[in-house]
């Protein structure tokens, strides 16, 4: 892929994040405004982005047409939305949906905190594998060789104090995953946040994505949503029986 067209692909994922300025945009990748700006016009004219009044660059119709019509073709999405909500009602906590979509792990569907706690997690957003919920107990699923794949791009990165440190330290926690059936995310990719996770597997066996109950650490330890552990492992396999 020519940096061109990556360019152009980053800076759509930039506006749909967050609206931005050209003088952002360029700051953000470090290129001329000339040359932001002529890809800006030619990503415009196609839809995928939209130039708004006050000048900001945000989400075009036709990239959020089109991101509408993936999620639709989601079967997981479609299955678990009734379950995940039946699982809201009961807890009320942060709900995420997770898939293994290619060798990436995406956030397919969320429901937010009953108490208006809003996390910075996003439908659609890819997550790091390494040191979410939802991605250690998919990797946990997974047979040795294709998490060796799925982890082969990946930048490791030490995000908080208790983000895993290496490779090792990762394997010891999925082996335990396996055992136990459930996994948490102790703060290790967003210090104030922790959840507890279950894998969500076809009816083949095969695994494809990930569910968790997620809360702020000032509102709720792990320990405390480990009380909806049960709801949680039910809800999963429910959604799992459901799945042709």
């Amino acid at each position: 892929m020519s940096d061109s067209v990556r360019r152009a692909l980053d800076m759509i994922e930039l506006v749909a994040i967050s609206p931005r300025t050209l003088g952002e945009i360029s700051e953000h990748f470090e290129v001329h405004k000339t040359t932001v700006l002529r890809q800006l016009q030619t990503i415009e004219s196609a839809g995928f982005v939209l130039r708004r009044k006050d000048g900001r660059y945000s989400a075009g119709v036709r990239l959020i047409a089109t991101a509408q019509v993936a999620l639709d073709q989601l079967d997981l999405r479609d299955v678990a939305a009734d379950e995940i909500r039946s699982l809201h009602a009961k807890t009320g906590n942060t709900i995420h949906l997770a898939q293994l979509i290619g060798s990436a792990v995406v956030y397919v569907d969320k429901v937010d905190d009953i108490n208006g706690v809003r996390m910075y997690s996003r439908v659609g957003k890819t997550v790091p594998p390494y040191c979410t919920g939802v991605g250690k107990v998919i990797l946990a699923q997974l047979p040795r060789e294709r998490v060796d794949e799925l982890l082969d791009d990946i930048e490791w990165v030490r995000h908080t104090a208790t983000t895993l440190p290496d490779r090792a330290s990762l394997d010891a926690e999925l082996e335990l995953i396996r055992h136990q059936g459930w996994g948490v995310d102790d703060g290790e990719f967003e210090d104030f946040g922790n959840c507890i996770a279950v894998p969500i597997t076809n009816s083949t066996g095969s695994i494809v994505g990930g569910l968790s109950l997620t809360a702020l650490k000032m509102v709720k330890s792990i320990h405390a949503l480990q009380v909806n552990l049960p709801e949680l492992l039910s809800t999963s396999r429910e959604i799992s029986r459901l799945l042709a």
